[in-house]
């Protein structure tokens, strides 16, 4: 079993958030628990494509920021930073107006990597939009590498 801790929370997402692109886009990150990250996504103007609909590529950031802050919910001791392997988005459905609502959960926790799959779905009618998982690298410092 890996060591981890806890080191974010609700409000200490929303104000990273600030002034980068969770901030622009308008995320608002609801609830913070161990592997465990919500968020609401409104749509505005800005979010739309040419044909009317939340643009797809604003749900794959939403799911992706909640899963990357998700990281930091259960962090292996000794652990230095993250990157990201690979994502996979299958987008089902679509809204022109109201919120988008994003549940990121841990998969699996290792000590080198974490799975984090991600929920979308409309905050109106609960209907999926879009399903995502993603695989982080866990990263640690060198160890015996002068300078």
């Amino acid at each position: 079993m890996v060591t981890t801790s806890n080191t974010t929370s609700v409000e200490a997402l929303n104000r990273a958030n600030d002034g980068k692109l969770p901030g622009w886009l308008g995320l608002e990150v609801t609830n913070v628990q161990d592997g465990l990250v919500e968020g609401r996504l409104p749509v505005r103007g800005e979010l739309v494509a040419h044909t009317g609909y939340l643009l797809a590529g604003a749900l794959l950031s939403v799911a992706d920021i909640l899963c990357a802050y998700g990281v930091s919910t259960v962090w292996p001791d000794g652990a230095s930073g993250f990157t990201t392997a690979e994502v996979k988005c299958n987008f089902v459905g679509t809204i022109r107006e109201g919120a988008a609502l994003c549940r990121a959960k841990l998969l699996h926790g290792g000590r080198t990597t974490q799975v984090w799959d991600a929920e979308v779905t409309s905050e109106a009618t609960g209907k999926l939009m879009a399903a995502f998982r993603c695989t982080q690298i866990i990263l640690y410092p060198v160890q015996g590498r002068g300078s």
